[in-house]
């Protein structure tokens, strides 16, 4: 925001005029450039652990925004990351100097799932550098490996310019978290005097900020390969999501009629009730997913990394593919598939160029009633144990009854390992707006992300899927929640154990309480930190508890107690006997 010195008043001398405009340039320090800042860019909330810029604080919430304190800095950058992927928008977490190490833990899953985050940590200074300072270290290397960029601001003179340069940074290209290190134990430049009103770029506070188009002789050779092959298939990932594309992947493969499978990460970019979906693709999968993309001759990456958990390891597709490649990021085409077209581009962008001449192959109906039978295989056989009774439940049946009761428009934030795994093969996105979004890799990650991403999009039902040993990660973050009225609903499927760890020790009954847990009453402790608590034991009781814990005027928690013997079966490879559609005893 820019303050523009008036005219003087009559009477008033140029002496006087020029005391005037002084006055207002000594208005702006750092705290205050640093709450315009997030302002300016649309980042109505800020996730810290204090103490970081406590004056900034106080500047940002004269402005209408909204600071959360959480209990611990790896929350607090989780909440950021949820924020970020749910909104579209800059996501802005941090913590004073001696937090930073944790604040780093937290950015490593933005990092892998390419979220727009900016965190702020303080540091040292000049004159206590090298001194033993209190909590003092030196935490640059921390933030290498999980950010695109790292700075240190030496003094509010430098604050705006860098903090432009670490926004822009995040948000273009293929995104990612960026980092700024404060002068000062909590960012003690704040006080200092700016000295001027700083310029922002509001456009960079979104995701994308803007959309290259692909070259149209690469785009036209792509059209022209894709009505050649007779058994082609789309590969989309979170590249969709973070391009807010999936009305354009959408309308391309009804276009060209080609078949779609997903990562996890891009899973509710395609209703489930769409003909040409297989599923979601790779370790965690729906077997349909991993048989058509086996079957493929011809596959088109479309804002995806090929990396190991789409690809199953890189055996699906097999290497030596015929394939093709959308990507923003230039880096990623042709890593680990050599490809015979890439197209560098928001795939957005050129996906709306690549529909408008695009042509169906007319003898490909094989094929697509291919893809048909491994959808009605699925649906069939799957179903006999999304309707299973037994005690206790089966999570199959847990994933069925959440399916059907999500609202529409529900955002489901889900955690790695079996919730990942479930969430892949039993969880049916088919209503209007609903959405998901997942761990890239750290357990634990789905509660704090979950309360981020309501803050995100505060008049959309959020539900956290996770299990017992991811919640207990984060689940002081409870208090959190009620404490800003932050009202989503957590599932905990709670098994009393690590049982995606239980083939590790089954024949040392000795280590048994390497992944056996005390039992834990999840609900119990909703209600002691003064959320809305249920607990589900049998089948059919879910659906009435989401509907209530929806009406219920405080964040909620439902314990979902399920049978710690049922394991996500191994993911379908070539050389496998037939589809698993039940999880392994």
């Amino acid at each position: 925001m820019t303050k523009t010195a008036v005219a003087p008043k009559s009477g008033y001398g140029a002496a006087d005029a020029a005391t005037e405009v002084r006055r207002t340039a000594s208005q702006w320090t750092g705290d205050k450039v640093f709450a315009e800042a997030l302002a300016a860019y649309g980042a109505n909330h800020f996730f810290h652990v204090p103490v970081i810029m406590p004056g900034a604080v106080v500047e940002m919430t004269a402005l209408g925004l909204n600071p959360i304190v959480a209990h611990t800095e790896k929350a607090a950058a989780y909440m950021a990351d949820g924020y970020a992927r749910a909104s579209g928008r800059i996501g802005v977490c941090g913590s004073q100097a001696i937090g930073a190490a944790n604040l780093a833990a937290g950015l490593l899953d933005a990092y892998m799932a390419r979220s727009p985050v900016l965190a702020v940590t303080g540091s040292g200074t000049p004159d206590t550098g090298e001194r033993n300072f209190y909590q003092e270290a030196d935490l640059r290397g921390f933030f290498a490996g999980v950010t695109k960029m790292s700075a240190r601001v030496g003094s509010a003179g430098r604050l705006a310019d860098l903090i432009r340069q670490a926004v822009r940074t995040a948000v273009s290209g293929q995104p990612g978290p960026a980092h700024l290190e404060i002068a000062g134990f909590w960012g003690s430049l704040g006080t200092e005097e700016a000295p001027e009103p700083p310029a922002f770029e509001p456009r960079y506070g979104v995701c994308p900020p803007c959309r290259p188009a692909g070259d149209r002789d690469q785009i036209a050779a792509l059209a022209r390969r894709l009505v050649e092959a007779a058994r082609p298939v789309v590969v989309a990932g979170g590249g969709i999501r973070a391009s807010q594309a999936a009305a354009q992947l959408l309308a391309f493969i009804r276009k060209a009629q080609i078949p779609v499978v997903t990562s996890l990460d891009a899973k509710a970019a395609i209703p489930e009730s769409e003909p040409l979906s297989a599923g979601v693709v790779g370790d965690y999968s729906r077997d349909t997913a991993n048989i058509a993309v086996s079957e493929a001759d011809f596959v088109l990456f479309v804002g995806t990394t090929t990396g190991s958990m789409v690809t199953r390891n890189w055996t699906i597709p097999a290497t030596g593919i015929a394939a093709a490649q959308i990507d923003i990021e230039p880096r990623e085409l042709g890593r680990n598939y050599p490809l015979e077209i890439g197209v560098v581009g928001d795939p957005g962008a050129v996906l709306d160029e690549l529909a408008a001449i695009v042509k169906p192959n007319p003898d490909r109906g094989a094929w697509l009633a291919r893809i048909a039978d491994l959808r009605r295989q699925w649906a069939e056989q799957a179903a006999k144990v999304e309707a299973s009774s037994v005690l206790p439940l089966r999570p199959e049946r847990v994933m069925r009854e959440l399916s059907d009761a999500l609202p529409e428009g529900a955002l489901v934030v889900v955690d790695t390992g079996h919730s990942a795994a479930w969430s892949c093969r039993h969880l049916y996105l088919d209503k209007r707006g609903q959405g998901l979004l997942r761990a890239a890799g750290s357990l634990g990650w789905s509660f704090p992300a979950s309360l981020g991403a309501k803050c995100g999009q505060p008049d959309r039902p959020v539900v956290c899927f996770t299990g017992d040993g991811g919640f207990m990660y984060h689940m002081s973050e409870m208090e959190t929640a009620l404490r800003y009225d932050i009202r989503t609903v957590t599932v905990v499927n709670n098994n009393a154990s690590f049982s995606q760890e239980r083939f590790l020790w089954r024949s040392e009954s000795a280590l048994a309480r390497n992944w056996r847990f005390s039992q834990v009453d999840f609900a119990r402790s909703a209600e002691a930190f003064g959320c809305a608590a249920f607990q589900v034991e049998r089948a059919g009781a879910l659906a009435p508890a989401l509907r209530a814990a929806f009406a219920s005027d405080r964040p909620a928690v439902i314990e979902v107690l399920s049978d710690p013997m049922v394991a996500a079966p191994p993911s379908w490879a070539p050389g496998s006997p037939g589809p698993t559609y039940g999880g392994a005893a």
